[in-house]
């Protein structure tokens, strides 16, 4: 599992100032254009994950529902988060190559495609 490695790469991202994390800041950047990819956990509750799928197919933002809250507030050293945005082009496109590589070793789909690539 690439688990790690993606965990690894939100952590990069969030020391280069990259991602913005939590409910409102995560909304707040998709409405304002700047999210290039959400990532909400799995353990996140069913409303939230609904509020995050609907959103970004609306703006046509990638979304990925991966790792528990706790894993994801690790990964950027808070105590946990529902949710993030990658602010950052390039660092979207590097978490979502490994989480796509995941989703093909565990042969699920966690992914809601929001964009026509």
């Amino acid at each position: 599992m690439n688990n790690r490695k993606i965990l690894s790469l939100i952590g990069l991202a969030m020391k280069a100032g990259k991602i913005v994390s939590g409910e409102f800041s995560t909304e707040k950047a998709v409405k304002a254009g700047k999210g290039r990819l959400v990532i909400v956990a799995e353990s996140a509750s069913d409303n939230t994950k609904k509020k995050f799928r609907n959103m970004c197919e609306y703006y046509q933002v990638p979304i990925y529902f991966f790792g528990k809250k706790e894993e994801l507030g690790n990964a950027i050293g808070k105590e946990f988060r529902a949710s993030l945005a990658i602010l950052d082009d390039n660092f979207a496109e590097a978490i979502k190559k490994q989480l796509v590589m995941n989703l093909k070793q565990e042969g699920g789909s966690k992914y809601v495609k929001t964009q026509s690539t």
